[in-house]
């Protein structure tokens, strides 16, 4: 029988308990609540003044007037070694869990497991309002919102300009992943995408299928043994031609199954190969930093289609806002993540960051638009982008698919269909990842 997600969290809480013990009561001794922010590394690491979270944490410190102060704890880089760390602790029932810095694919499992702490009802407008709806659906649960959007990503399609009209693209319009594979074939360039064995290869999968109008799980929230999986159908398909296409006609670099955003954006920065890339909005700022010779034949645009004519869905990340279950102080902890995702200090975090904000007013801002040139389309982007898949199982489903897609050589027509029985064998306990 299949063990629920408490069970799996319960299990490694162990070692912790174990080994190094749980933090701390979550009040400083007879004086002001503290309350504990576990946040995710974002380039401003522990210093208050590089317009990360320390800073965001300090700012809302002084702006509570007293009522609390917000310290920080750094976890780990890997999306996965975070999750671990978060669970083991919720578990545990750790009273420091007060803030958390969430993937957005972790909602769902830790909502589900009840570790978190309910949205104050009263709450619930000013965290919807002015926000993008891509970050507001990845911190919803079964209908109810159960996490703060915080900041929100997307990935956008960069180009040569020189390259695009070589190979006689309009780039005013909307463009298809045949159009770019044609067009780096011609002109003997590359495409920059991200295919290694981690989640960032599901982040392209999901982005395909979803532009082709599937959904890799059809019935969010459904129990392992009533899930419907929608990778083996034509959208999964068309998906999978798409990946086989990139690999077998070489476009997408010599080393194209171990590529991830770096090795995607080395690639496009690399003059010979340098022809398309679809990465997040940091890759301005990376470019720009490095100081590449042809930094104004660089332009942008909206994700690639799956299909023609079909509404592309950019990938969507980011980071949502929750609130341990357990936490010693659920109301001051919400009242925390009113002040970090209000509009001045999102603003502050995407200038000193560069991770776009979660509300739209921030996009409209004149110093976010020097600095972004490309800010209306990111907005643009973040409206129709498309969360990965919602569901309490989504570590396994995602793990399922990285493996049957992997290496990207290997991918056929095939392929969702053996991910699709792999995944659901995995989850009645009938196959191991």
């Amino acid at each position: 029988m299949r063990r629920t997600i408490k069970q799996q969290a319960t299990a490694v809480v162990i070692a912790l308990v174990g080994s190094a013990g749980i933090a701390a009561c979550s009040s400083a001794s007879g004086g002001t609540p503290n309350l504990t922010w576990y946040i995710n590394p974002d380039g401003g690491g522990s210093d208050p003044t590089k317009g990360g979270q320390a800073q965001l944490a300090k700012e809302c410190t002084a702006a509570s007037n007293g009522k609390y102060t917000i310290t920080i704890q750094q976890l780990p880089n890997s999306a996965s070694d975070q999750r671990i760390q978060l669970l083991r602790r919720l578990a545990a029932g750790d009273a420091s869990m007060d803030l958390m810095s969430m993937d957005p694919v972790f909602v769902a499992e830790f909502a589900e497991a009840g570790y978190l702490a309910p949205v104050p009802q009263s709450m619930q407008a000013e965290f919807t309002q002015d926000r993008v709806q891509s970050a507001i659906d990845a911190s919803k649960w079964q209908g109810k919102l159960v996490a703060v959007p915080f900041w929100a990503n997307t990935q956008l399609l960069w180009y040569r300009k020189s390259v695009a009209a070589k190979a006689g693209l309009d780039m005013s319009k909307p463009v298809t992943w045949d159009q770019l594979i044609a067009a780096a074939q011609k002109t003997n360039t590359k495409i920059g995408v991200q295919a290694s064995l981690y989640e960032g290869y599901m982040v392209w999968i999901n982005a395909l299928i979803s532009g082709a109008g599937g959904k890799i799980v059809e019935n969010p929230g459904a129990r392992y043994t009533d899930l419907k999986l929608g990778l083996d159908s034509q959208a999964g398909r068309d998906a999978a031609k798409i990946i086989q296409q990139v690999a077998s006609t070489g476009v997408g670099g010599p080393a194209m199954g171990s590529s991830t955003e770096t090795e995607a954006l080395n690639l496009f920065q690399n003059t010979t190969t340098s022809g398309f890339l679809v990465n997040w909005p940091y890759t301005y700022a990376a470019l720009t930093s490095a100081k590449v010779p042809f930094l104004n034949d660089i332009g942008w645009t909206m994700y690639p289609q799956t299909v023609a004519g079909e509404t592309s869905r950019p990938p969507f990340g980011g980071i949502e806002l929750g609130v341990g279950a357990k936490s010693a102080h659920p109301d001051l902890a919400y009242q925390a993540a009113a002040c970090i995702s209000n509009e001045k200090n999102q603003t502050t975090y995407m200038l000193g960051t560069g991770n776009p904000a979660s509300r739209k007013a921030v996009f409209e801002e004149a110093n976010v638009k020097k600095a972004f040139p490309m800010a209306n389309l990111i907005q643009e982007s973040l409206q129709q982008a498309a969360p990965r898949p919602q569901s309490q199982y989504y570590g396994d489903i995602s793990s399922g698919i990285q493996q049957q897609f992997s290496p990207p050589s290997s991918v056929n027509q095939q392929t969702p269909a053996k991910a699709q029985d792999f995944i659901l064998k995995v989850l009645n306990g009938k196959a191991l990842l």
